[in-house]
């Protein structure tokens, strides 16, 4: 272990040029490989698995189709790292995506790094060369970090080390898990940036905020000005709730009929009636009406199981 926390920070062949065989230390749930299949090495495609605790839960189809032409090219010049799980099964610790890559480009055989690794270990060095790589989005980063420490038992000095980057930056990472899922999802997918969550964290009610941000294309300074405009609507309800009117949209105070300020966006009070109904649903909602009264409350739904539950409620199923 000492060994491999030198290559900390240092990259994976730093990673791979210490961390030792420990040829007498394999796992009692794993039998042995024979000692010719130690270190490099080249194994069927058919004997690897993805390792169930890989940092990256997306995958880009594209990229990994990209790198399966270059296989097909030239083959695979990086080997995979792995470890010994059992009879011709070994798990992936670092190169999922060449695997994958590799079976798209019909190679039978793939070049391997064999290490003998803990728990602890493999977590570490599937994190490392998926940060150095920049190849996860912020929630995966995050999560890896959240499982660094309360799984191995890492403080985020250690982890901050392990990775190469500041303590603070592991703070901040692992505090955008204080968001609920519809904000991490929309935060995965890139439809917010990490400047938008920072400042959504403080709202009252942040999938809406997220949402909101998406929709109306807010940049980080106007989230920041829609969030304390939330935080005050917020504390003015809970000082006096019963004298505030959700009709009251007079030009008075700069707001339009339709519910829109004079600078075309929507004012707080509808945004806020949005998350109100978000936060009950657990959907984003558009709320959008005119001078007549009238208007549309839009529901989106993020896959089948959301539309589903949609139809259930309006239809009256369990009721």
């Amino acid at each position: 272990m000492a060994a491999l926390k030198k290559g900390l920070g240092r990259g994976l062949d730093a990673l791979l040029a210490d961390a030792p065989s420990r040829e007498a230390e394999a796992p009692a749930r794993a039998e042995a490989p024979p000692a010719a299949a130690r270190g490099k090495s080249t194994l069927p495609v058919a004997f690897l698995r993805p390792n169930p605790d890989q940092p990256r839960r997306h995958f880009n189809e594209d990229a990994i189709e990209e790198l399966a032409e270059s296989i097909r090219a030239r083959g695979l010049l990086q080997p995979i790292l792995v470890r010994p799980k059992g009879p011709d099964e070994y798990e992936i610790v670092a190169g999922e995506r060449r695997w994958r890559a590799a079976q798209k480009a019909k190679i039978h055989d793939v070049p391997v790094v064999i290490r003998e690794l803990t728990d602890e270990e493999a977590a570490e060095i599937a994190l490392i060369e998926n940060v150095q790589r920049v190849d996860l989005n912020p929630v995966e980063e995050a999560r890896a970090y959240r499982r660094l420490a309360e799984v191995h038992g890492r403080t985020q000095e250690a982890i901050a080390k392990a990775v190469g980057k500041s303590r603070s930056h592991v703070a901040n990472m692992m505090r955008l898990l204080d968001l609920p899922e519809l904000s991490l999802d929309l935060l995965a997918r890139g439809d917010i940036t990490m400047g938008h969550a920072r400042a959504i964290l403080a709202a009252p009610n942040p999938d809406l905020a997220a949402a909101a941000v998406r929709r109306e294309g807010l940049s980080v300074r106007e989230t920041e000005r829609f969030v304390a405009e939330l935080q005050a609507i917020e504390a003015e309800r809970r000082s006096a709730p019963a004298s505030r009117g959700r009709d009251d949209h007079s030009s008075d105070n700069g707001k339009s009929a339709q519910g829109r300020s004079v600078s075309g966006k929507k004012d707080a009070d509808t945004r806020a009636l949005e998350a109100d109904l978000a936060a009950a649903l657990g959907l984003e909602v558009s709320i959008e009406h005119s001078a007549k009264g009238s208007g549309t409350v839009s529901l989106r739904y993020l896959d089948l199981d959301q539309l589903d539950e949609i139809c259930r409620r309006l239809m009256g199923a369990g009721a």
